[in-house]
């Protein structure tokens, strides 16, 4: 039995559609009716975030959903106050639960008299009151260091190969998935294992920063439908030009799955005009309507895997079994069928 009472889920504005497909997971899993905590939050004139919590929290165990993507700041501390007034309300356990872990880019000095920004914002959120995180694919798997209270890293990678899986059903052996750099290669042999594909890797080469000069595809693409997978888009620049190398060299199809669209700028206008045929995004950040409308832009749920992790975690259960196809097959069986 759980050592406390009642999940309960609160969420900020980061992105309420995915808080209130988890809040319906949740009730689907539990078949008790889990809804999201009512309470407010506003800001006062001059930007102060305000949080207000109208429902008893006392001794509840307290999951607070709130991705801290763009406005990184704004967000980041809705979830800092959130917790805040929970601490305060004397909720029994406070979760933070990250779809997306912003400053994840910031996990270690780059150049003299730089910040750790990763490790700041870690302390922060211990600071508030926050006993335990669960976020998925964070940018460098040392950030769970950061912490001195126990981090969830959840994978895409699994619900990458349903998909896969799904839309290339009859055509898996013309599948090569794609690493977009060097760095990018442990994540992309764990996809490629997954659906039992070969690997390549798109080696970048920068005379200044930001900026790519030559990309070598290390590997045989020519007749292959590649598969890019990363944790991260955030321009699409050096995505769509890898696509456009891909071609180049020979690849039939290029499709990318990326966990987290950041897509900033003109990001969903390059995509829609590169030469990928899809990407597929998760709705970790809540897409914007330029993401949306984008014709070759599709987007994958993450509420059924988060619910059952945030149900594992009030339960006491493994956490871990979900990254195993045999356990997540049937929470996604609504999408894909379980092979």
């Amino acid at each position: 039995m759980p050592n406390h009472s009642e999940p309960k889920l609160i969420a900020g504005n980061a992105n309420r559609p995915l808080a209130e497909a988890i809040a319906q997971r949740m009730t689907m899993h539990r078949g008790v009716h889990t809804g999201l905590v009512d309470a407010r939050v506003e800001r006062f004139n001059d930007g102060e975030i305000f949080v207000e919590v109208f429902e008893n929290v006392r001794g509840e165990d307290m999951f607070v959903i709130q991705p801290t993507s763009n406005p990184a700041n704004d967000n980041l501390m809705e979830l800092l106050i959130m917790a805040d007034a929970l601490r305060r309300s004397s909720a029994s356990r406070i979760t933070a639960i990250l779809p997306y872990f912003g400053y994840a880019r910031q996990d270690r000095r780059t150049k003299a008299r730089t910040p750790i920004s990763a490790k700041l914002v870690a302390n922060m959120m211990v600071e508030a009151g926050i006993e335990r995180v669960l976020t998925m694919d964070l940018h460098a798997a040392q950030i769970q260091g950061f912490f001195d209270i126990p981090v969830d890293n959840l994978y895409a990678s699994p619900i990458f190969a349903l998909d896969i899986q799904a839309h290339f059903r009859g055509h898996m052996d013309d599948l090569i998935v794609i690493s977009p750099d060097v760095g990018g290669v442990a994540r992309a042999r764990e996809l490629a294992k997954r659906i039992n594909s070969p690997l390549a890797i798109v080696d970048k080469r920068r005379e200044k920063p930001g900026e790519v000069a030559e990309m070598t595809i290390i590997g045989d693409v020519r007749d292959k439908t590649c598969i890019i997978v990363d944790d991260m888009c955030d321009t699409a620049g050096t995505l769509c030009k890898a696509a456009a190398v891909l071609i180049e060299n020979g690849a039939k199809e290029v499709h990318a799955y990326i966990t987290h669209g950041v897509m900033s700028g003109p990001a969903a206008e390059r995509v829609a005009n590169s030469v990928m045929k899809s990407l597929v995004l998760t709705d970790t950040i809540q897409p914007a309507p330029a993401v949306i409308a984008a014709r070759n832009i599709r987007i994958v749920p993450t509420a059924p895997i988060f619910a059952q992790a945030i149900h594992n975690i009030w339960d006491g259960t493994s956490v871990s079994s979900l990254f195993e196809h045999t356990t997540l097959a049937p929470i996604y069986e609504s999408l894909y069928a379980v092979a």
